[in-house]
């Protein structure tokens, strides 16, 4: 049997390092499952488990299979089902020692522990009704969360906000598909059930609220992936300096030389709580050099993935040939341009041919990215410019890939029910398209789901979560 089977599940006791692999000052081994109390007593020296109340905390010494003692060590017990994975759990505070780690997981697997695969006791709790799918995953997304706004999504998903959200949505279209099913069992009956204006009202805020949960994606994959930021300009614009004092770290080649970024390069890091992925761009200019050209093209590329595009000028030179197709390919994002190397050149503004070129409304920063002149300003610019979604409300923000995917399903389907309402389609091919988008959102909650989805979500969980 796959010990990540549903079937599986609740039959065996497994057990795990939770903490950080590594050497610390004390690391946390899981155990869960119906024998957790009698296998952990097998191995335990102090107060028997049968005499702990749930939710204590107790002192002891852990033994191996020989009876030495392993180590000293603070256990905690939960009782089923008022535990993370629904099922009897200890939790085994010991020393961080590689070894003593090893050890212990050794000692309770020869006591009938199993070692758990990954993701394994979240499973488990979604298994057993502890939490749904959704808000499975944002465990993992609490793991990994990189900024304060990402940690923040997270934990309000984790907490149920977007299931109650998606609960809502479903007792929408389940009352839909009442009222399309009662017209159907009265269909040769004069019995008047509702009119189809309000079935079409009751349609179109099912598709509004679908769509903002959808559009929420876009910032909400930002969020929690980092804001992309690309870095553009000709050559020798300074670019790299700048990708270098906006990271604090010499993180990319600096050189007078002409084109010698030829690839993307980026790296992230957190401004005011959000998480921004910047990426160094080659210089955009006309080459008939065929390595070069295909860095030029990847730039191109970057500012159309970008949800903010800094366009770096040397002040120094101006040279605004290739302004026009930059502008035109930036046209519809959130543009900065960052006039830079001002340290060389403090008269930069009457040098400049950029007042005839650029659109109204859009920012200019002077900077030295060099000497880090005005950098600060630069990143509280940025910051103001992304357009970030206030993470502290109680809106709900999608960041999940697979949730967004199953949301646009949903949505083409309740649109398909309302193209069919208002041309008098009949109420069972209307009810073919509403339970499809509830079947879409099931998905999404684990309400319908199958073991390969299940198998793929967990399996990039970390082991002892």
């Amino acid at each position: 049997m796959n010990p990540m089977d549903l079937t599986g599940i609740g039959h065996d006791t497994i057990c795990a390092v939770s903490t950080p692999p590594g050497r610390g000052g004390i690391a946390v081994v899981r155990v869960s499952g119906p024998q957790a109390l009698d296998i952990v007593q097998r191995r335990w020296q102090g107060k028997p488990l049968s005499e702990m109340a749930s939710h204590t905390v107790h002192l002891g010494h852990l033994t191996d299979t020989a009876g030495d003692v392993l180590d000293q060590a603070v256990l905690t017990v939960y009782h089923a089902p008022n535990s993370f994975t629904g099922e009897d759990v200890v939790e085994l505070a010991c020393h961080g020692s590689t070894w003593i780690q090893q050890q212990v997981i050794q000692t309770l697997i020869d006591a009938g522990c199993r070692h758990a695969t990954a993701g394994e006791f979240t499973r488990r709790a979604f298994a057993n009704g502890r939490m749904d799918l959704s808000q499975a995953e944002a465990v993992a997304d609490v793991i990994e969360a990189q900024s304060r706004a990402a940690h923040h999504v997270a934990m309000s998903q984790m907490r149920g906000r977007y299931s109650d959200e998606l609960k809502s949505l479903r007792d929408k279209l389940l009352h839909f598909v009442a009222l399309i099913e009662l017209e159907l069992d009265f269909s040769e009956e004069d019995v008047t059930f509702a009119d189809r204006s309000e079935v079409t009202t009751l349609a179109l805020d099912i598709h509004s609220l679908i769509s903002r949960l959808a559009d929420s994606y876009r910032d909400g994959n930002a969020i929690r992936n980092g804001m992309p930021v690309a870095i553009v300009g000709q050559t020798n614009a300074g670019k790299s300096t700048l990708l270098n004092a906006l990271l604090r770290d010499d993180r990319a080649l600096v050189s007078n030389i002409h084109g010698t970024t030829r690839d993307t390069i980026e790296d992230t890091v957190v401004m005011q709580g959000t998480l921004f992925r910047f990426i160094d761009t080659a210089g955009i200019r006309q080459s008939s050099d065929a390595v070069e050209q295909m860095g030029i093209e990847r730039s191109w590329q970057a500012i159309d993935k970008a949800n903010v595009v800094l366009w770096v000028v040397d002040v120094t030179s101006a040279d605004t040939s290739m302004a026009s197709d930059i502008l035109a390919r930036c046209e519809g994002k959130a543009l900065i341009t960052v006039l830079n190397k001002t340290d060389l050149d403090d008269d930069y503004a009457a040098r400049s041919e950029l007042n005839d070129i650029l659109p109204e409304g859009i920012p200019v920063v002077a900077i030295s990215a060099k000497s880090e002149k005005d950098i600060e300003d630069l990143r509280d610019l940025i910051v103001k410019t992304a357009y970030l979604p206030d993470v502290e409300s109680d809106a709900v923000i999608v960041t999940n890939a697979r949730h967004y995917q199953a949301l646009t399903r949903a949505r083409d389907a309740i649109a398909r029910a309302i193209n069919g309402l208002d041309s008098g389609l009949s109420g069972d091919l209307l009810d073919q398209d509403i339970r499809e988008c509830l079947h879409w959102l099931g998905e999404i909650t684990g309400e319908i789901t199958t073991d390969t989805i299940l198998g793929e979500i967990f399996a990039h969980f970390c082991i002892g979560k």
